[in-house]
């Protein structure tokens, strides 16, 4: 039984591909103020920062070449679901302003289902 046959060019055989798959991040700005963002998965948070008027520079464009998108991942439980971070990446955290135990690149955190609800404070200062 071939349920999902197209017959035509223009039947849609792959409805689920219609529907892009994102997840729920909070951003925690200086001043308290909480910005919530649905984000495709694969965007960078600093991408997704910048597509949702967030104060994010990312001076470097998201190359790991700086420390301007620093963000801080304010639940520990959502930091260990993530990526450890490259040599790269820690190199240049260590030149971020108000480093914390928690602190990522924001070009190096992607979206993924598994952070789905993930809350990330940008620092006092950059």
């Amino acid at each position: 039984v071939h349920r999902y046959l197209c017959t035509t060019a223009t039947d849609s055989c792959n409805d689920k591909n219609e529907v892009e798959q994102t997840v729920s991040v909070t951003f925690v700005e200086t001043d308290g103020t909480q910005k919530h963002a649905k984000v495709p998965v694969g965007t960078s948070m600093l991408e997704a920062a910048l597509s949702n008027d967030i104060e994010l520079e990312g001076a470097c464009e998201g190359s790991c070449a700086c420390s301007t998108c620093h963000l801080i991942v304010m639940d520990v439980d959502y930091y260990n679901k993530l990526l450890d971070p490259t040599d790269e990446e820690n190199d240049m955290l260590d030149l971020a302003f108000g480093l914390t135990e928690t602190s990522r690149l924001g070009c190096q955190i992607e979206a993924k289902p598994e952070i789905d609800g993930i809350r990330l404070a940008l620092p006092g200062a950059t």
